[in-house]
């Protein structure tokens, strides 16, 4: 019989929870979550990333709308629960929901430690814990003013860095003599302070916040030594406590946190617990590896398994701040009974200390150099006795036996049972035999299969060594290719940081991102022309130096100088009064050639560049604007006759197409985008291989991406299966959206699609209806100054230089 499972909280603990119960006992339980936070279930790790503009929210969505629905799961968005009634097995939320179970798991995560000093609740005083505190962060940081983080630990070091990435001017306040000190010896700490300031953050140890100044905002930041500190936006980051008070009242046995056994289960035998709302001998944790071990035991045991046990193991510290390497596990204290091992290198940056107990690592320090931390980690975790080692111990994995060894040889000494990924659990063997098992041949393929790499991604080079010892010379890590020879940044990280750093113009794109050259080159002038308008479509002005020939001229030119012109012909439908036109326009200008295209449109080709303008202007009288022929955008929709003629057509095709095409035209894209819509399974209008195709069917539209029919030939993949025209328009146009915003530069949909990861596209287009509502609005809002002739707009005289014939100057003007 299904049992009901509700779940209070939808963190990273309870969604891994309720990935392994739905693996260990599918069916069993009906599961219904309780979320505090408007949205899905997300990766907090990456908050910090967010906020400095490396990622996206939708980038770090681990479970979107689809896996609930898929699972069977109702999921109570923004449903804080007041009252747990455990005689009448019951919750109820803040709107007023009651709902029964059978099984009850509290995952209400913590709270941030807000410092009671005057001030705290002034507007710009905020804290750091999940999306809204970010959404908040991103708006501040708009002001490019200054901000000021109360706390030099992880959280408040990540966030001074993403907001000092976010162009403010940030100052760090810190209670210790040194930088996260909980984590870190003072040597470590040292050279941290030393790294965050060289980044543009000023850090002030030593300093006790005693106001925070201001009348209905803040204003600044009062220290009890008497400095003040100017600033619009204070960040709370102090540290956190259990989120434990909704347990307490309903009479749970609670102390720093709600107090579980090691099988997770409160003081009610119903009730299980688990996250950094808990307790569990004598310990509260709020780093994801023990969160997620947690969440292993509270499934099993769920699922039936009474022997389940949570253990507790040190977990390892990473900084997540771009640049700044930082490992630290264990216990570094001093100690008559202990020993160090020590190793700086003051040019490198490098600090390396091993604590040593009866010849067994008990704690490790790290700065700049944290590859081998894994390695002493594992050491320190078997109590492995290093005496035969000691000597160059220090030295790392890669230096036993005296001499350096191939790191590749370091990662393949590691043993099977070695942990690779702390944050997930995942040892060696895992991921090697999920490599060889399940085929796997890219990072992306192991992150989703194993979960190593997947969470804060410090592991990613172990990841990728395990990889390459596995696969050999059949593993292929993506290297980052620079745009062109004026920069190092490759074209992701130049599309990320444009909109981290608002920059809106190329000028200031190649100054903030420190271009080589003054005015850049062919290469790049068109890829940041066309990602700056992608991005900022109701601001930017396209430049028209940064284009292309053809893309100047709105025509594509021939071998010979002179151009071809293709009037847009919707769904590749036309009329006799049209081909009149055309026959004109041909007879009028002398055009020598006149063909019918691939794409079901007509091709004018011989036109001579000066007579542009005066053609456009005719086809323009006669209803015709530009086909696109010549851009980087959507150029055709290519149409079958569907139910209107053809004895199998299963839907109107030809409407479907030109509905598309006129919803679609004047969009730019990184690459040209080519479309087709069949009619029926038979597929007349060769859909497969187009960038986008759709296949009328019986119960609706099947929708296809990522074929290739040109130099490269390749069939499409399905992205679903919709009943309506609105629904198929609506996928679409959110899929060349998703391309728009994600492809680099001269990028085909069909190699975005292979390097993104098919399923990734479903899983934002298919699977998460808000994300694609708002790739869909952004592709609205950017058709709406998009859609304009150019042929009208030259026809009139815009840019006529550009169409006016050299002058021939002989010898004699010249000298004048």
């Amino acid at each position: 019989m299904t049992e009901k499972l509700v779940v209070i909280g939808n963190g990273m603990a309870p969604g891994r929870m309720l990935e392994h119960l739905l693996e260990q006992a599918p069916g069993r339980f009906q599961v219904t979550i309780f979320n505090a936070e408007p949205r899905v279930n997300y990766d907090r790790i990456m908050l910090s990333p967010v906020l400095s503009g490396e990622k996206e929210y939708e980038q770090i969505i681990i479970h979107g709308d689809g896996w609930y629905i898929r699972n069977g799961i109702t999921l109570y968005k923004g449903h804080r629960i007041t009252e747990i009634d455990r005689a009448a097995k019951t919750v109820t939320s803040e709107h007023g929901v009651t709902e029964s179970y059978d099984k009850l798991v509290i995952a209400t995560g913590s709270m941030p430690l807000i410092i009671p000093v005057p001030g705290h609740n002034l507007a710009g005083v905020l804290s750091y814990r999940d999306l809204d505190d970010v959404n908040a962060m991103l708006l501040a940081a708009q002001s490019r003013s200054k901000a000021v983080v109360i706390g030099g630990g992880l959280l408040g070091l990540e966030a001074a860095a993403g907001l000092q990435a976010r162009g403010m001017d940030v100052t760090v306040v810190h209670l210790m003599p040194t930088l996260m000190e909980r984590q870190l010896d003072p040597a470590a700490g040292y050279l941290l302070q030393k790294a965050v300031e060289a980044r543009g953050i000023k850090v002030l140890t030593k300093a006790n916040t005693k106001a925070i100044l201001g009348d209905k905002r803040v204003e600044g930041v009062e220290l009890a030594d008497g400095r003040v500190i100017p600033a619009t936006l204070v960040v709370m980051a102090a540290g956190i406590r259990p989120n434990a008070a909704l347990a307490k009242e309903a009479g749970l046995s609670t102390g720093r946190g709600i107090v579980v056994d090691a099988g997770m289960r409160t003081s009610d035998a119903d009730i299980l617990a688990l996250g950094e709302c808990v307790e569990v001998n004598g310990h509260v944790y709020g780093l994801v590896a023990p969160l997620y071990e947690m969440a292993r035991v509270a499934a099993a045991q769920l699922a039936g398994d009474a022997e389940a046990r949570f253990v507790h193991n040190d977990t390892p510290t990473k900084l997540k701040v771009t640049g700044i390497d930082v490992y630290s596990v264990g216990d570094f204290a001093d100690g008559d009974d202990r020993e160090e091992i020590v190793l700086r290198d003051a040019s490198a940056g490098v600090y390396k200390r091993l604590v040593l107990k009866d010849n067994r690592i008990i704690g490790t320090v790290l700065f700049g150099e944290t590859s081998d931390g894994a390695w002493f980690s594992d050491l320190k975790k078997k109590a492995a006795d290093i005496s035969e080692m000691r000597d160059t111990l220090i030295f790392g994995q890669a230096y036993q036996g005296g001499v350096p060894l191939d790191p590749m040889a370091a990662v393949a000494a590691l043993p099977d049972d070695a942990e690779i990924c702390g944050c997930n659990g995942v040892c060696k063997g895992k991921i090697t035999g999920a490599i060889k098992s399940k085929g796997l041949t890219s990072l992306e393929d192991v992150r989703a299969h194993t979960k190593a790499s997947s969470s804060c991604g410090s592991c990613t080079g172990l990841v990728e060594q395990l990889m390459s010892l596995t696969l050999g010379d059949a593993y292929q890590p993506a290297s980052v290719q620079p745009m062109c020879g004026c920069t190092p940044l490759g074209h992701d990280d130049v599309r990320r940081l444009i909109r981290a750093k608002s920059l809106k113009t190329i000028p200031a794109v190649m100054q903030e991102l420190e271009w080589k050259t003054s005015c850049g080159c062919a290469k790049c002038r068109p890829a940041l022309n066309y990602y700056l308008v992608c991005d900022w479509p109701d601001v930017y002005a396209d430049d028209y130096q940064s284009r292309f020939v053809n893309e100047r001229v709105h025509a594509n030119i021939q071998k010979d100088g002179t151009f071809s012109v293709v009037p847009r012909m919707w769904g590749g439908v036309t009329s006799a009064k049209e081909l009149r036109s055309i026959a004109d326009v041909v007879d009028k200008f002398k055009i020598p050639t006149v063909k019918v295209t691939g794409g079901q449109r007509i091709d004018m080709l011989g036109i001579k560049k000066e007579d542009l303008p005066a053609v456009w202007a005719d086809l323009g009288k006669a209803g015709f604007v530009s086909g696109h022929a010549y851009a980087k955008g959507l150029r055709t929709v290519k149409t079958c006759v569907g139910t209107d003629w053809c004895r199998f057509g299963t839907q109107d095709s030809t409407g479907l197409g030109i509905r598309i095409e006129k919803f679609m035209w004047g969009s730019w894209t990184p690459a040209k985008v080519k479309m087709a819509v069949s009619g029926c399974p038979r597929n007349c209008a060769e859909a497969t291989c187009k960038d986008v195709g759709v296949i009328c069917v019986d119960s609706g539209y099947e929708i296809h991406f990522a074929g290739a029919a040109g130099l490269d030939i390749k069939g499409t993949e399905v992205l679903c299966q919709v009943r309506t025209e609105d629904e198929a328009l609506e996928y679409i146009v959110a899929l060349v959206q998703m391309y728009r915003e994600q492809g680099r530069y001269l990028e085909r949909i069909y190699k975005w699609a292979k390097r993104v990861g098919i399923d990734e596209i479903r899983r934002q287009i298919v699977e998460d209806a808000e994300r694609r509502q708002g790739y869909f609005d952004r592709f609205v809002l950017s058709q709406k100054v998009a859609q304009v002739d150019p042929w009208a707009e030259r026809a009139s005289g815009k840019d006529r230089h550009e169409f006016r014939p050299l002058a021939s100057v002989g010898f004699a003007q010249a000298a004048e």
